[in-house]
């Protein structure tokens, strides 16, 4: 691998989206750093990936700063510099309101919001010397809502707006857009040992305009072209990749 091969710091990289989007890269050629908090899952994919191309595991809490200072320093060490940040770590907890404990709020909040800060923070310095990239997953819940998201509802649409103002932020060297996903399919991208999910449905698929639940491919699509030079025309906007379902009209 030349020392010019583009290198990615991709946090939650262990499973689900994540991984998908850490997978692409290397079939596209890149460095990959898997910044992730479960220690055994992180090491297990990358292990996996390893035959694919370069790929390291960085044990991160992306909301500690100190570990997350460190996990951009130790990805600048291993491979030279840094070229793209994939903001995709992020958890849910989805309960009634009047049960949503400030703890689990904060949670939820740092997770998903606070640590895209602290990693774009840290990693700017470095993605402005290299004309680089940063690629925010979101989702539809920044955008629509079901009962009892608050958290993680709040959470995604501070992260697209956290887009827009850091796109503003580090113009012109730095680039940085969000991926909205909507309903992905992320069973065949789960860490080992998680527990099963309910099969889909064919109504699941049908009621999707474009005919089928999304799978993490297709978000790792879009997220590749984000990061590519051929959008470079492209910063602080949010693209939705839900197959249609935000744009239906539905009446119960």
């Amino acid at each position: 691998m030349s020392s010019l091969a583009k290198v990615a710091f991709v946090t939650g990289g262990a499973q689900g989206i994540g991984r998908a989007i850490a997978e692409r890269f290397l079939q596209d050629d890149l460095c990959v750093v898997i910044a992730d908090s479960d220690r055994a899952a992180g090491e297990e994919i990358a292990a996996r990936l390893a035959g694919i191309g370069p790929v390291q595991f960085l044990h991160t809490d992306v909301v500690d700063e100190r570990q997350v200072e460190q996990a951009v320093a130790g990805a600048v060490r291993a491979y030279g510099h840094l070229d793209i940040l994939i903001n995709n770590a992020g958890v849910s907890h989805n309960v009634p309101l009047t049960e949503l404990s400030l703890d689990d709020w904060n949670r939820v909040l740092g997770v998903n919001l606070t640590g895209a800060f602290l990693c774009a923070k840290h990693a700017a310095p470095y993605l402005r010397a290299s004309g680089g990239t940063i690629v925010n997953i979101a989702s539809t819940r920044a955008l629509q809502s079901e009962a009892n998201t608050e958290a993680y509802s709040a959470s995604k649409g501070g992260l697209v707006a956290l887009t827009h103002a850091l796109a503003m932020s580090l113009a012109p060297e730095v680039r940085v857009n969000c991926v909205s996903p909507g309903w992905i399919d992320v069973s065949a991208h789960r860490k080992a040992g998680a527990p099963p999910v309910p099969a889909l449905t064919e109504l699941d698929h049908r009621q999707h305009p474009a005919g089928r639940v999304g799978v993490p491919e297709d978000v790792a699509a879009l997220v590749a072209w984000l990061a590519s030079p051929r959008a470079e025309f492209v910063t602080g906007a949010n693209f939705v990749v839900d197959g249609g379902m935000t744009r239906k009209m539905i009446y119960a």
